[in-house]
């Protein structure tokens, strides 16, 4: 095999390597981009576990795998920023964890640090059926699909970590 041969074969090489590498990392930037924007609806399922709320998150997103690792993202911001309404089976509504409109911004660099990939927010939130989407729960709007998820977010441990870094004021603060 001659020189020009063996450089070939180590850039295709090389380039079959890092390709992948780019391509997640171009993925994580657009999940990023679309959490950015907060695009998402949260409804009430059904009673969770002590502590924790069931609730179904819609995502929007032009490809289904970044709407559905969004979900978990949008979830626990859900519970943090906007509360949700209740069902007609007994799920009742839910006021957010915070009242302040502007907490997002004015403890920026915390919830940047917290909605990161791999971020603090993971260990809140969990795929009730392992990611796995029904039939009626992808759909196609536009150029984007609408993706629904059920997830648990553990809201009292969610809300003591909050308080414990300053977030948020606890519920024994008064008014």
């Amino acid at each position: 095999m001659n020189i020009l041969n063996k450089y070939i074969s180590i850039s295709l090489l090389v380039s079959l390597c890092i390709s992948p590498m780019l391509l997640s990392a171009q993925a994580k930037r657009k999940a990023n981009k679309d959490t950015q924007a907060w695009r998402y609806e949260i409804e009430g399922v059904s009673q969770g576990s002590q502590g924790t709320y069931l609730i179904k998150v819609w995502s929007y997103s032009k490809k289904p795998k970044v709407a559905i690792e969004q979900s978990k993202k949008n979830a626990v911001h859900g519970i943090i920023f906007r509360g949700y309404e209740g069902n007609k089976k007994g799920v009742q509504n839910q006021r957010p964890l915070t009242r302040n409109s502007n907490l997002e911004q004015e403890k920026e660099a915390f919830f940047k640090d917290f909605f990161a990939t791999g971020g603090k927010y993971m260990k809140f939130v969990s795929l009730t059926n392992d990611g796995a989407v029904a039939a009626g729960d992808r759909i196609k709007v536009g150029k984007e699909y609408k993706i629904g998820l059920i997830v648990s977010v553990r809201k009292d441990a969610l809300r003591k970590d909050l308080e414990q870094a300053g977030i948020i004021k606890g519920l024994n603060s008064g008014f």
